[in-house]
């Protein structure tokens, strides 16, 4: 699911990480916000806020906002620059970087939390909404722009749409496709929903605080684990085929 790319990249393949990773998401948007009373999945609310501010001449007040979108923005450039970087070689799964970076600095944090006080609120922030970055981003390039896991503003806009679309079968005649388009973003929306129920019980119900991050960055290391061993079964399992059928034409 994390090597996929193109055509061959299937729904199944969509479903997969687009679950995992939305998932990961409502984690740190109920984390975050528990902790810091700010949104760290998306920079809509933030953009509102910073504007806002503006107009009201309270610029210096505006700019932690503007390190907010900032940050995001940031993330998803890194992401995309290390896939551009590194795709060129066929050996390395160029979408691991990102997503170690992410597993990395959730780790991180949850550290950092348990070590000292946190004095620097705003730079946590900061940080979470640079791996949220990192993760539309790169989930955004290996799916062809199908999936984005991080908000969900504008997967209720495409699924009204596409639900629509379905009562009108003489103007859009592919309705399996329709129906599978809807089928993962519903998927999206109730894992992202899961997370935060999850990221809410292990911060609050059961103390873990910030180390609810540990809990999504493990998730993610699991399931990159789990991507390549897969990979290399399917590798074995081919090199195997293609040796016996050279084999018998020799034979």
């Amino acid at each position: 699911m994390f090597r996929h790319q193109g055509k061959s990249r299937t729904l199944k393949h969509n479903l997969r990480i687009a679950t995992i990773l939305s998932f990961v998401a409502g984690i740190v948007n109920v984390s975050g916000f528990l902790a810091f009373h700010q949104l760290t999945t998306n920079v809509t609310g933030h953009f509102a806020l910073f504007i806002s501010d503006v107009a009201n001449f309270d610029f210096w007040i505006g700019t932690i906002y503007f390190l907010y979108i900032f940050s995001f923005l940031l993330g998803s450039f890194v992401s995309s620059f290390l896939i551009e970087k590194f795709k060129a070689n066929k050996k390395l799964n160029v979408f691991v970087l990102p997503t170690l970076i992410e597993c990395f600095i959730l780790i991180s944090i949850a550290i950092i939390s348990n070590t000292t006080q946190i004095k620097y609120p705003d730079f946590i922030v900061c940080l979470l909404l640079f791996a949220m970055g990192l993760q539309n981003s790169f989930v955004t390039k290996i799916s062809n722009a199908v999936v984005r896991t991080t908000h969900l503003t504008g997967l209720f806009t495409d699924l009204g749409i596409e639900f629509s679309q379905l009562l009108f079968p003489e103007s859009h005649p592919n309705r399996e496709k329709i129906k599978a388009t809807i089928k993962l973003r519903i998927f999206i929306i109730c894992f992202f929903f899961l997370g935060g129920l999850i990221g809410g019980f292990l911060y609050s119900r059961l103390n873990l605080k910030l180390n609810s991050l540990i809990f999504g960055a493990l998730i993610l290391l699991v399931s990159l684990s789990f991507d390549d061993l897969r990979y290399k079964l399917i590798r074995t399992k081919r090199k195997y085929k293609q040796r016996q059928i050279t084999l018998h034409k020799n034979v």
